[in-house]
């Protein structure tokens, strides 16, 4: 059988294209001899309760720390009020010197000087209070105190039922820098 040469290149192209294409690929034979399982119900609704659950965990981590970043809570917003209080007090600025500052408990742990000891509650009026206690320390010496606030029912603002500051070094002395009696109120 005799050829033409315009032939012969035209059958080794149609030959070549015709192997390659018919090679296949290895990586997926395997994949498609792999009998697919239908999910059942209960398998999909038990992944997307966990699916759920995950999403809850993770969204209630995320409001305790925008809460915590966003909000500052009532004991630090008492304990803001009371040392902005005592910095301004002349007699605290005498005893112990200016600056004054203040921290939560006397330990050399970060952490505890940063956390203010509180109590919160609400009395027989439904009126919040709270409670908080902390140490101050200037220049020339340091003390204690100890604060209670309360929030007004009628303009709901935060006021001082007391504001006791007890200076222990250099002299031991105690100051009330605010005290509030409330009104005896003899209709109830």
């Amino acid at each position: 059988m005799d050829q033409s040469p315009l032939q012969g290149s035209f059958l080794r192209k149609h030959h070549t294209k015709k192997d390659i294409a018919n090679v296949e690929d290895p990586f997926d034979a395997p994949t498609y001899n792999i009998p697919e399982k239908p999910v059942t119900f209960v398998e999909g609704a038990s992944y997307s309760v966990i699916i759920l659950a995950g999403l809850g965990v993770a969204a209630a981590a995320g409001y305790a720390v925008f809460k915590e970043l966003i909000f500052q809570p009532k004991e630090y917003k008492i304990y803001s009020k009371a040392l902005k209080r005592i910095q301004d007090d002349g007699q605290v600025r005498v005893r112990i010197g200016s600056p004054i500052t203040g921290y939560g408990q006397e330990s050399r742990n970060r952490a505890a000087r940063q956390r203010i000891p509180h109590r919160v509650w609400t009395d027989e009026d439904g009126v919040e209070h709270v409670e908080v206690n902390f140490y101050i320390r200037g220049p020339h010496g340091h003390g204690k105190v100890f604060s209670e606030m309360f929030k007004g029912p009628s303009d709901s603002e935060w006021k001082f039922t007391y504001l006791i500051v007890e200076i222990r070094a250099p002299s031991p002395a105690q100051l009330i820098l605010e005290s509030y009696i409330p009104t005896y109120n003899a209709n109830k």
